[in-house]
């Protein structure tokens, strides 16, 4: 964890911990170093939430960013996952999400990923961070035809939808759901997503208005969305947070499902289909080449060269357990 990047992003209260100064410096340094680690102008992505200080935070991010000449597309409002999976079928250098996810609206915050749609490697951060305690000191300002520019994606909701729906290979006919949104980054995908498998859906915390996110709605206010399955005979319940990176879930009675419960299921499921054994063996792979690794260093160690044999011996199971036939066939996915 560094200075200002935290387990998940720089934030803070948002137009006094997290200011429109902080957020220029954060869009500078991260296109410099972006920069300077591709070797090319770089693309980024920024989606955001519902809370009314992202059009604030967006417009200063973007700024820094152009000013070092970085080109940003901008998807408007979409899940932190979302914008995750983006990266990668964009084909962007990075995604920033503006969110400060299951926090009350005067909190925001900026999440960057790297091109690959997970978080940014802990040195990258370390780096941007030399720049922002430095005032971005040294960074060149570009001008004319070097400055970034600023594009509008409206594609990315749809794109991120027809993703889940294909990946899930489920049908959700004659489910009955209540889902609550938290009036937040999720109320566009829900609206689009579940019906299409099949469920009847009623929603709420669907009417984000930039001051109501997880105002007594979503995930933090479990109760609310219990309370509305009793009441409404409904199958099941699914609550998601501000941005959409988490959710929980109650059974017809209106009892919370536990997150590990759900994980086991999942679980379960995959094990029916046989998704795990070529996970199983993957991870196979990589423990007999940490064992083999291990144990030939420690035994060249005593007896020098003469057991470099013992090495190669595991780094011959780690080939064969590679090219073991699969014998799954078939669908991946759940159902």
């Amino acid at each position: 964890m560094g200075k200002y990047f935290g387990t998940d992003g720089v934030r803070g209260v948002a137009g006094a911990d997290l200011t429109c100064e902080m957020a220029m410096l954060i869009g500078r340094g991260a296109a410099a170093v972006l920069t300077s680690s591709t070797g090319h102008k770089p693309r980024i992505l920024i989606g955001k939430d519902t809370r009314q200080s992202g059009d604030m935070l967006e417009a200063a991010l973007t700024a820094g960013l152009c000013s070092v000449g970085a080109d940003v597309e901008s998807l408007g409002v979409l899940p932190t996952p979302a914008v995750a999976y983006l990266v990668g079928k964009y084909n962007a250098d990075a995604g920033i999400v503006i969110s400060a996810s299951h926090n009350p609206m005067e909190f925001n915050g900026i999440k960057i990923f790297a091109g690959t749609g997970y978080k940014l490697p802990d040195e990258v951060e370390n780096q941007i961070e030399v720049y922002i305690d430095n005032d971005c000191a040294g960074i060149e300002l570009k001008t004319g035809a070097e400055v970034g520019r600023v594009y509008r994606r409206d594609d990315g909701l749809q794109d991120y939808v027809d993703h889940l729906y294909e990946s899930i290979h489920g049908d959700l006919t004659g489910l009955n759901v209540c889902i609550d949104c938290a009036n937040g980054a999720s109320a566009a995908v829900a609206r689009q997503l579940f019906p299409r498998l099949g469920a009847k859906c009623t929603f709420i915390g669907v009417e984000p208005d930039g001051k109501n996110i997880n105002a007594g709605v979503g995930s933090t206010h479990l109760d609310n969305l219990e309370k509305a399955v009793v009441e409404g005979g409904f199958d099941c319940g699914i609550a998601f947070d501000g941005d959409a990176d988490r959710c929980l879930a109650c059974d017809e009675k209106g009892q919370e499902i536990d997150g590990d419960k759900v994980i086991a299921l999942l679980a379960m499921n995959m094990k029916e289909k046989g998704c795990l054994e070529k996970c199983l063996r993957y991870y196979g792979v990589i423990l007999v080449f940490g064992i083999g690794a291990a144990l030939g260093s420690f035994m060249t160690s005593l007896f020098e060269e003469r057991t470099i044999w013992i090495s190669c011996g595991f780094l011959f199971v780690c080939f064969c357990i590679m090219f073991i036939k699969e014998d799954i066939e078939g669908e991946r996915g759940l159902d």
